[in-house]
């Protein structure tokens, strides 16, 4: 089967962008994955996304939780995130949403392996079981594939 994995933070999400993002992750506080705006066209993305799964495809994302093990924070994240994928893609049915804990190799946790990744963290890339790109012309990216 193939398919396609986005992360979030960075990569669909521009989670450091937005105000003190770091100091409210410290404090416990799940506001910023909420309120990261979007870092492509939603809307093409969306369109290409739906088009990509009717030919076939797996639609998934993969994303780690923040750098504190904190359980119950991570359940507030891992909501926060769900939220923002249902209120900015609400039309994508994804197969499959993978929050785990931060550093988690990827390619470890997902149920289909050697599909595409997008991730703006190289290392994150460079340790994918696929083919991984970098955040730039991610639609463009997509709009290629057969």
């Amino acid at each position: 089967m193939k398919a396609i994995y986005f992360d979030m933070d960075g990569t669909i999400a521009n989670l450091y962008a937005v105000p003190n993002w770091l100091p409210k992750l410290r404090a416990y506080d799940p506001s910023p994955y909420m309120d990261a705006v979007p870092m492509v066209h939603l809307a093409t993305l969306a369109r290409v996304l739906n088009r990509l799964q009717r030919e076939g495809y797996m639609l998934g994302v993969v994303s780690w939780l923040s750098k504190d093990p904190d359980p119950a924070y991570g359940e507030l994240v891992s909501e926060a995130k769900r939220e923002w994928l249902a209120k900015h893609l609400p039309s994508v049915k994804w197969d499959e949403i993978v929050i785990v804990p931060y550093g988690t190799p990827k390619s470890s946790v997902v149920s289909v392996n050697g599909g595409i990744l997008f991730d703006d963290e190289a290392p994150n890339r460079e340790a994918w079981d696929g083919v991984a790109y970098d955040v730039n012309n991610i639609i463009k990216t997509l709009c290629g594939l057969k």
